[in-house]
């Protein structure tokens, strides 16, 4: 597992000389954010963090996506923050994608380098800083927890992905193979955040159709990718937004392998009411 690379946002602005055609789109069963929107001009900012500065991917929209939201943030050296989640409801996972930050939870400091994972549940007392001489650049997603009488809150927990073995598909000869962090049995996670690899070749063989909301970063390589009725070609820096029952599938071109940071909520019965509360 060594070797790993994953794409990061450096931000910019482009040139006058650019066309303006690019490959962003937004409908009502997906969303698709190519790595060149990911610029100075649309980057965001957060009350309690310092020199930082994000690009939101993905957030709660009505009659869209219902469940999460995601960021990549860029902390520059000695940046960071020690009240950065104001919401007690909000459970979330960290993904380290260039650099090095120092994340403490609960009193326990942690040191993610690239390739590494934190999940931080509800209402837990968090901070981080990047203390490197690098700017540090990470995936951040969000949602709020659902919780369930009788199922314990998960711990926080912090792993490296390269310290994990994927697990291959079945039929696949490990053409397509998955990172996982949470165990699928573990019914105190509600949403599951995981690494999706495929070879050169590889295939979704098939157009998944299910209720999981999707949030798709692509880390490594390129694919043509099915997205409801359209096959759409995406490379690193990507982004895919599925909302649920979006078919897809995907198909893994090469020359080298395609991989990406996927999101979706798991293991809660379905809300029998519209807009209920979670």
């Amino acid at each position: 597992m060594s070797g790993n690379t994953y794409y990061a946002p450096q931000g910019g602005h482009p040139s006058q000389k650019e066309l303006l055609t690019d490959r962003a789109m937004f409908t009502q069963a997906y969303a698709v954010i190519p790595k060149g929107v990911l610029r100075d001009i649309v980057a965001s900012h957060l009350p309690f963090w310092d020199n930082t500065r994000l690009w939101v991917l993905a957030r709660p929209l009505s009659g869209f996506a219902e469940t999460f939201s995601q960021y990549i943030m860029e902390v520059a050296s000695g940046g960071g923050s020690e009240h950065p989640e104001q919401d007690e409801k909000a459970e979330g996972v960290l993904f380290v994608v260039e650099g090095e930050i120092e994340v403490t939870l609960q009193g326990t400091l942690r040191v993610l380098k690239s390739g590494g994972y934190a999940f931080i549940p509800p209402g837990t007392n968090w901070q981080l800083r990047n203390r490197h001489k690098d700017t540090a650049r990470f995936h951040w997603i969000r949602k709020h927890y659902e919780a369930v009488d009788g199922v314990p809150l998960p711990e926080a927990f912090v792993k490296n992905e390269q310290d994990i073995e994927p697990i291959p598909m079945p039929g696949t000869e490990g053409r397509w193979a998955t990172t996982r962090f949470v165990d699928t049995g573990d019914m105190r996670h509600d949403m599951h955040v995981n690494i999706v690899t495929f070879q050169p070749g590889g295939v979704i063989p098939f157009a998944e159709t299910h209720v999981m909301e999707h949030g798709l970063y692509v880390l490594e390589g390129k694919a043509v990718y099915r997205l409801n009725q359209d096959w759409v070609e995406v490379e690193a820096g990507d982004f895919m937004w599925l909302r649920a029952f979006c078919p897809q599938a995907c198909y893994a071109g090469g020359p080298d392998r395609f991989r990406y940071l996927l999101y979706k909520d798991v293991n809660r019965h379905m809300k029998l009411t519209l807009n209920a509360p979670r």
